[in-house]
């Protein structure tokens, strides 16, 4: 009897330490936020941070643009999303989150007017 509630006891513990992929999603967007924020991306876009968002399962990458980058339409191109999409199914990085269906969305703020949103880009798993 003692074995079996010793085993019970080993068995809810172990898993009531499992971490969700929620959870570890979201873990990990703020340790790469407070660890690696800002980051300059190149010379004229800077990576502000990244969050999860649980309830659409979302990826989301805050961008400040720069420079000649901060302006209207800069990034209204086709050129833009096929980069960002091409980017997104080439990394290896986000794999776990690719087959578990999350998605990625990518805003650009001005860097002049940090309220104003120049570019928004959202990707599901249909696009990667």
């Amino acid at each position: 009897m003692k074995k079996v509630l010793v085993f019970a006891c080993l068995a809810l513990l172990f898993i009531a330490c499992q971490e969700s992929l929620e959870d570890r999603c979201a873990r990990e967007s703020k340790e790469y936020t407070a660890k690696n924020c800002p980051a300059r991306m190149d010379e004229n876009i800077i990576l502000d941070s990244l969050t999860f968002e649980k309830t659409t399962h979302t990826l989301h990458y805050y961008y400040r643009l720069t420079g000649i980058a901060d302006k209207e339409g800069q990034l209204d191109s086709l050129k833009a999303i096929k980069a960002l999409k091409d980017g997104l199914k080439n990394t290896t990085a986000m794999k776990t989150y690719k087959d578990n269906g999350y998605n990625f969305t990518y805003t650009y703020h001005s860097e002049r007017d940090p309220k104003k949103v120049l570019f928004e880009a959202t990707f599901t798993e249909k696009d990667y």
